[in-house]
Protein backbone atom coordinates (compact mmCIF):
# COMPACT_ATOMS: atom_id res chain seq x y z
CA UNK A 1 0.00 0.00 0.00
CA UNK A 2 1.28 3.44 -0.91
CA UNK A 3 2.05 5.93 2.02
CA UNK A 4 -0.37 8.78 1.30
CA UNK A 5 1.09 12.21 0.12
CA UNK A 6 1.74 15.11 2.95
CA UNK A 7 0.31 18.01 0.77
CA UNK A 8 0.39 21.36 0.84
CA UNK A 9 -1.70 23.80 -1.25
CA UNK A 10 0.22 26.26 -2.61
CA UNK A 11 -1.86 29.56 -3.41
CA UNK A 12 0.25 31.62 -6.11
CA UNK A 13 -0.31 34.78 -7.15
CA UNK A 14 -4.12 35.86 -6.39
CA UNK A 15 -3.44 39.45 -7.08
CA UNK A 16 -5.95 42.10 -8.16
CA UNK A 17 -3.46 42.53 -11.02
CA UNK A 18 -4.82 39.65 -12.80
CA UNK A 19 -8.22 40.25 -12.14
CA UNK A 20 -8.88 43.86 -12.94
CA UNK A 21 -5.35 45.25 -13.40
CA UNK A 22 -3.06 45.20 -16.31
CA UNK A 23 -2.63 41.46 -16.82
CA UNK A 24 -6.27 40.52 -17.16
CA UNK A 25 -6.47 36.17 -16.95
CA UNK A 26 -8.41 34.99 -20.49
CA UNK A 27 -8.82 31.40 -20.13
CA UNK A 28 -10.10 29.90 -18.33
CA UNK A 29 -12.15 32.71 -17.26
CA UNK A 30 -10.99 33.92 -14.03
CA UNK A 31 -14.03 34.34 -12.69
CA UNK A 32 -13.92 30.57 -13.21
CA UNK A 33 -10.56 29.98 -11.75
CA UNK A 34 -11.05 32.19 -8.63
CA UNK A 35 -14.21 30.24 -7.83
CA UNK A 36 -11.89 27.18 -8.10
CA UNK A 37 -9.30 28.44 -6.02
CA UNK A 38 -11.65 29.85 -3.48
CA UNK A 39 -13.35 25.82 -3.09
CA UNK A 40 -9.38 24.05 -3.02
CA UNK A 41 -8.58 26.46 0.06
CA UNK A 42 -11.82 25.62 1.58
CA UNK A 43 -11.63 21.66 0.72
CA UNK A 44 -8.05 21.80 2.25
CA UNK A 45 -8.72 23.41 5.16
CA UNK A 46 -11.48 20.53 5.90
CA UNK A 47 -8.96 17.61 5.01
CA UNK A 48 -6.20 19.46 7.26
CA UNK A 49 -3.66 20.01 4.46
CA UNK A 50 -1.57 23.09 4.93
CA UNK A 51 -2.31 26.39 2.75
CA UNK A 52 0.51 28.39 1.63
CA UNK A 53 -0.01 31.99 -0.28
CA UNK A 54 2.26 33.67 -2.54
CA UNK A 55 2.60 37.34 -3.30
CA UNK A 56 4.77 38.85 -5.79
CA UNK A 57 5.79 42.34 -5.20
CA UNK A 58 7.68 44.89 -7.81
CA UNK A 59 9.43 47.81 -6.42
CA UNK A 60 7.41 50.95 -6.41
CA UNK A 61 6.40 52.12 -9.18
CA UNK A 62 7.00 49.56 -11.45
CA UNK A 63 4.08 49.13 -13.80
CA UNK A 64 2.93 45.98 -12.27
CA UNK A 65 2.70 44.55 -8.74
CA UNK A 66 4.48 47.59 -7.58
CA UNK A 67 4.29 47.25 -3.95
CA UNK A 68 1.46 49.36 -1.92
CA UNK A 69 -0.43 49.25 -5.08
CA UNK A 70 -4.06 47.93 -5.64
CA UNK A 71 -2.96 45.72 -8.23
CA UNK A 72 -0.60 44.13 -6.01
CA UNK A 73 -2.93 43.40 -3.09
CA UNK A 74 -4.09 40.20 -2.60
CA UNK A 75 -7.09 39.17 -4.13
CA UNK A 76 -10.56 38.82 -1.24
CA UNK A 77 -10.77 35.13 -2.33
CA UNK A 78 -7.51 34.33 -0.79
CA UNK A 79 -7.15 37.42 1.38
CA UNK A 80 -9.75 36.79 3.08
CA UNK A 81 -9.33 33.00 3.96
CA UNK A 82 -7.02 31.27 6.40
CA UNK A 83 -3.69 30.03 5.30
CA UNK A 84 -0.82 28.52 6.93
CA UNK A 85 2.39 30.26 5.87
CA UNK A 86 2.78 33.26 4.02
CA UNK A 87 5.86 34.06 2.01
CA UNK A 88 6.87 37.27 -0.64
CA UNK A 89 8.55 36.67 -3.65
CA UNK A 90 9.77 38.60 -6.81
CA UNK A 91 10.87 35.92 -9.19
CA UNK A 92 8.81 33.58 -10.66
CA UNK A 93 9.49 30.76 -8.81
CA UNK A 94 7.97 30.40 -5.30
CA UNK A 95 11.39 29.03 -4.38
CA UNK A 96 13.43 31.46 -5.92
CA UNK A 97 14.85 34.17 -2.71
CA UNK A 98 12.10 32.45 -0.37
CA UNK A 99 11.85 30.10 2.64
CA UNK A 100 9.37 27.92 0.86
CA UNK A 101 11.82 24.92 0.79
CA UNK A 102 12.33 24.81 4.41
CA UNK A 103 8.82 25.29 5.93
CA UNK A 104 7.98 22.21 3.50
CA UNK A 105 10.76 20.33 5.17
CA UNK A 106 9.68 21.30 8.46
CA UNK A 107 6.13 20.15 7.75
CA UNK A 108 7.59 16.89 5.89
CA UNK A 109 5.78 17.71 3.08
CA UNK A 110 6.30 15.80 0.21
CA UNK A 111 3.60 16.94 -2.34
CA UNK A 112 2.87 20.59 -3.29
CA UNK A 113 -0.37 21.71 -5.07
CA UNK A 114 -0.29 24.49 -7.27
CA UNK A 115 -3.21 26.67 -8.11
CA UNK A 116 -2.56 30.34 -8.70
CA UNK A 117 -1.35 32.46 -11.55
CA UNK A 118 -0.17 32.54 -14.01
CA UNK A 119 -0.07 28.75 -15.65
CA UNK A 120 3.13 29.32 -17.68
CA UNK A 121 5.11 31.70 -15.88
CA UNK A 122 5.36 31.62 -11.88
CA UNK A 123 3.05 28.16 -12.05
CA UNK A 124 5.13 26.28 -14.34
CA UNK A 125 8.41 27.62 -12.69
CA UNK A 126 7.47 26.71 -9.32
CA UNK A 127 6.59 23.40 -10.70
CA UNK A 128 9.77 22.35 -12.28
CA UNK A 129 12.03 23.98 -9.20
CA UNK A 130 10.02 21.13 -6.64
CA UNK A 131 10.29 18.57 -9.56
CA UNK A 132 14.31 19.25 -9.30
CA UNK A 133 14.27 19.58 -5.52
CA UNK A 134 12.53 16.11 -4.90
CA UNK A 135 8.92 16.65 -4.60
CA UNK A 136 5.71 15.61 -6.16
CA UNK A 137 3.62 18.45 -7.73
CA UNK A 138 -0.05 18.25 -8.33
CA UNK A 139 -1.66 21.30 -10.70
CA UNK A 140 -5.28 22.38 -10.67
CA UNK A 141 -5.48 23.29 -14.15
CA UNK A 142 -8.85 24.99 -13.66
CA UNK A 143 -7.53 27.07 -10.47
CA UNK A 144 -5.11 28.93 -12.80
CA UNK A 145 -4.91 30.78 -15.94
CA UNK A 146 -3.69 32.15 -19.00
CA UNK A 147 -2.91 35.57 -21.08
CA UNK A 148 -2.29 35.96 -24.38
CA UNK A 149 1.12 36.85 -25.58
CA UNK A 150 2.85 38.29 -28.61
CA UNK A 151 6.59 38.65 -29.65
CA UNK A 152 9.22 38.50 -32.03
CA UNK A 153 8.65 34.57 -31.52
CA UNK A 154 4.57 34.95 -32.82
CA UNK A 155 1.79 34.77 -31.33
CA UNK A 156 -0.03 32.73 -28.80
CA UNK A 157 -3.77 33.00 -27.37
CA UNK A 158 -4.26 32.73 -23.55
CA UNK A 159 -6.29 29.16 -24.82
CA UNK A 160 -3.29 27.73 -26.48
CA UNK A 161 -0.75 28.66 -24.01
CA UNK A 162 -2.89 27.05 -20.93
CA UNK A 163 -3.27 24.43 -22.64
CA UNK A 164 0.09 23.52 -24.03
CA UNK A 165 1.44 24.07 -20.58
CA UNK A 166 -0.66 22.14 -19.01
CA UNK A 167 -0.49 18.86 -21.56
CA UNK A 168 3.82 19.56 -20.78
CA UNK A 169 3.11 19.37 -16.93
CA UNK A 170 1.40 16.05 -17.20
CA UNK A 171 4.27 14.59 -19.35
CA UNK A 172 6.96 15.05 -17.01
CA UNK A 173 6.39 17.96 -14.03
CA UNK A 174 3.15 17.14 -12.32
CA UNK A 175 -0.10 15.56 -11.77
CA UNK A 176 -2.87 17.75 -14.00
CA UNK A 177 -6.08 17.38 -12.58
CA UNK A 178 -9.07 19.92 -12.12
CA UNK A 179 -10.64 20.98 -8.67
CA UNK A 180 -13.29 18.49 -8.62
CA UNK A 181 -10.97 15.29 -9.23
CA UNK A 182 -8.48 17.49 -6.37
CA UNK A 183 -11.13 17.49 -4.01
CA UNK A 184 -11.80 13.74 -4.59
CA UNK A 185 -8.45 12.85 -3.89
CA UNK A 186 -7.96 14.37 -0.41
CA UNK A 187 -11.70 12.57 0.45
CA UNK A 188 -10.07 9.38 -0.80
CA UNK A 189 -6.62 9.45 -0.29
CA UNK A 190 -5.96 7.97 -3.97
CA UNK A 191 -3.17 9.32 -6.02
CA UNK A 192 -3.27 11.29 -9.45
CA UNK A 193 -2.74 9.71 -12.70
CA UNK A 194 0.83 10.73 -13.97
CA UNK A 195 2.53 10.55 -17.55
CA UNK A 196 5.84 10.54 -18.39
CA UNK A 197 7.68 11.70 -21.86
CA UNK A 198 7.58 8.37 -23.57
CA UNK A 199 4.14 7.90 -22.83
CA UNK A 200 3.13 11.44 -23.82
CA UNK A 201 4.72 11.21 -27.31
CA UNK A 202 3.48 7.56 -28.27
CA UNK A 203 -0.12 9.00 -27.48
CA UNK A 204 0.59 12.39 -29.13
CA UNK A 205 1.58 10.14 -32.55
CA UNK A 206 -1.74 8.61 -32.51
CA UNK A 207 -3.44 11.27 -31.60
CA UNK A 208 -1.81 13.00 -34.99
CA UNK A 209 -2.75 9.95 -36.93
CA UNK A 210 -6.37 10.12 -35.85
CA UNK A 211 -6.61 13.61 -36.77
CA UNK A 212 -4.67 13.24 -39.96
CA UNK A 213 -7.55 10.29 -41.29
CA UNK A 214 -10.54 12.37 -39.77
CA UNK A 215 -9.00 14.79 -42.28
CA UNK A 216 -8.89 12.86 -45.14
CA UNK A 217 -12.30 10.80 -44.53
Amino acid sequence: MKPLPRRALIVIDVQNEYVTGGLLIEHPPVSQSLANIGRAMDAARAADVPVVVVQNFAPTGSPLFARGSVGAALHPVVAERPREHYLEKSLPSAFAGTNLADWLAANQIDTISLTGYMTHNCVDSTAKHALHAGLKVEFLHDASGSVPYANRAGFASAEEIHRAFSVVLQSRFAAVVSTEEWVGLLKTGTQPERSNIYQSHLHGLDEMLLRQSQVQD
